[in-house]
């Protein structure tokens, strides 16, 4: 169990030891507390403006178990923007003048006299008599005494039982059993011949020769002198001033009425609604003579306004109330400010050169030419064919089937009630009238009249005009005509593009560090034989292996207790306090 123990335990201590051990400073320092050695002040263990690790600076002597202020390099990348010039090709498209020979057709205006017909119109009026007859009516006044009878309505309440029967619907759920059949298709294929007519295409060679003119081009070389000028690019440095505006926050206190309030419960009492009805008149009974007997005429409708019964309801009512508060805001502020950019300006200036272009004038010479033209035709010949087609022939084949239908049936039950109805009876009363009627007799009387009307006869009078036609014929006319032809040239321009460059700046950060303890080597200096006295370097897994396994190889005990002193040349006791 030994052997396996010991293995185990050493790898441990050096994986957790190292990291205790590289905190201090070498060995000369512990970041352990030395309470058990009763020292709390690292005596002589860092100087006083001594240089730390890193390089940083120690501000002075540091208690032991506090800390003390460092200062430490540290690296920044800063990007600063850099302007830098550059060029680029970019093609410039100018125009040259070329001379072009053309036709074209020119109008040419003759006159000619053309003798023409035309139908003149020749209005002329007439006048003829008519005889008409008109009906004159004539109209006359009579009298007449007209005896009638009127019916007036008597109206009368009354109440009676009425007895009814009522029909209750009783729903009942009754299933059937259908028999139905369904037609099946049953395909079958089947084969017949088909006779068919195919065109083949017989073709048959021809040729012929053919005289044509060809427009030869025949070119001359020649050349002439262009003056143009060129835009050179000059860059100069200049420097504006630039206006700008910052936005700086400023705190200020207002007054502000804020609005507050609370709930009352208020009892109020509504009107009834206005309710419409409508109201009938009493009828009259009127005598109609065309009909000689008397007709009902109802009364007038006439709609009245009737108000309900008043409600009472109980709301809340919002009693606003106004509060006065003084708040701190923030507005901000534009300021304007001013600074100098600088800027790089691209002047064009111009040059002028000379160059001499050499160009190529083209002529049109006709040329008499002749080819053999070879050319096929084609005949369509019919052959007779034949092939066998497969198609289909459907049969519908009756299949039996049967299927259960849910069915609800609906009877009704007869139910008897009664109901008291109120009716009006209305009994006619007989009253005998008498009026004098005053009625006009029309008699349409004819008279015979006469009118002379006019009225006109146009009449068509052929007659001959001459008029003068312009007549419009094109004649061809050679021109010459300056053409300006595009080309294209490469120019260089320079532009400017901003870029961030990366610089890395050092500086120097105060940084808090904690103090360590001393080592207790002070404390066991009567231990001058023990070559590991102290453990400065050591974290808690190590001590405690050494305290595990230190007896008999000259280590003193935990917190050097020496309880083996003689056998290590420790001649007296340690002055730890053990």
């Amino acid at each position: 169990m030994k052997r396996l123990l010991l293995p185990t335990l050493t790898i441990l201590s050096i994986v957790f030891g190292v990291n205790s051990a590289s905190a201090a400073y070498c060995g000369a320092v512990s970041y352990e507390g030395c309470s058990s050695c009763g020292s709390t002040v690292a005596d002589g263990s860092v100087a006083e403006g001594a240089v730390a690790g890193d390089g940083a600076i120690v501000d002075g002597g540091a208690v032991a178990g506090g800390s003390y202020t460092v200062m430490r390099n540290v690296s920044e990348t800063v990007y600063e923007q850099v302007q830098e010039t550059r060029y680029r090709t970019r093609n410039e498209t100018y125009y040259e003048d070329q001379e072009v020979t053309g036709s074209r057709m020119v109008p040419v205006t003759t006159t000619r006299e053309v003798q023409y017909t035309v139908n003149v119109p020749h209005v002329e009026n007439r006048t003829k008599t008519i005889n008409y007859t008109v009906m004159k009516p004539v109209q006359e006044t009579r009298t007449r005494v007209i005896n009638y009878t009127v019916r007036k309505p008597v109206y009368e309440k009354h109440t009676k039982t009425v007895n009814y029967t009522v029909m209750k619907p009783v729903y009942e759920t009754h299933q059937k059993v259908i028999n139905y059949t369904v037609r099946k298709p049953v395909w079958e294929t089947r084969t017949k011949t088909v006779n068919y007519t195919v065109m083949n295409p017989v073709r048959e060679n021809h040729s012929k020769t053919i005289n044509y003119t060809v427009m030869v081009p025949v070119r001359e070389q020649k050349s002439r002198t262009i003056n143009y000028t060129v835009y050179n690019t000059v860059q100069e440095q200049r420097v504006r001033t630039e206006n700008y505006s910052v936005v700086v926050p400023q705190q200020y206190t207002k007054t502000v009425q804020v609005k507050g309030g609370h709930w009352d419960t208020v009892t109020e009492t509504i009107p009834g609604k206005m309710m419409r009805r409508t109201v009938r008149e009493p009828g009259t009974w009127t005598y109609d003579p065309c009909t000689c007997r008397c007709v009902y005429c109802p009364g007038e409708c006439r709609v009245e306004c009737v108000q309900g019964c008043p409600t009472t309801c109980t709301k809340k009512v919002w009693v606003p109330t106004c509060e006065t508060k003084e708040i701190c805001c923030t507005k901000y502020v534009r300021e304007c400010r001013t600074r100098e950019v600088p800027y790089t300006v691209c002047k064009r200036v111009p040059e002028c050169r000379t160059k001499v272009v050499n160009y190529t004038v083209c002529k049109m010479v006709p040329e008499c030419r002749s080819k053999v033209v070879n050319w096929t035709t084609c005949k369509m010949v019919p052959e007779c064919r034949s092939k066998e087609v497969c198609y289909k022939v459907c049969t519908m084949v009756c299949e039996n089937r049967q299927k259960t239908c849910n069915y609800t049936t609906c009877k009704m039950v007869p139910e008897c009630r009664t109901k008291e109805v109120c009716y009006t009876t209305c009994n006619i009363v007989c009253e005998n009238r008498q009026k004098t009627c005053n009625y006009t007799v029309c008699k349409m009387v004819p008279e015979c009249r006469t009118k002379e009307v006019c009225y006109k006869v146009c009449t068509m009078v052929p007659e001959c005009r001459t008029k003068t036609v312009c007549c419009t014929t094109y004649k061809k006319e050679c021109f010459t005509k300056t053409v300006k032809v595009a080309k294209c040239r490469k120019v260089c321009e320079p532009y400017t593009v901003t870029r961030c460059v990366p610089r890395v700046v050092c500086k120097q950060v105060p940084v808090q560090v904690c103090a360590p303890a001393s080592c207790c080597g002070d404390a066991c200096g009567a231990c001058e034989a023990a070559p590991v006295c102290c453990p400065a370097t050591e974290g808690p897994v190590r001590g405690l292996l050494r305290r595990l396994f230190s007896h008999g190889n000259c280590g003193c005990d935990a917190a050097c207790g020496c309880d083996e002193a003689p056998s290590c040349g420790c001649e007296a006791a340690p002055a730890c306090g053990c």
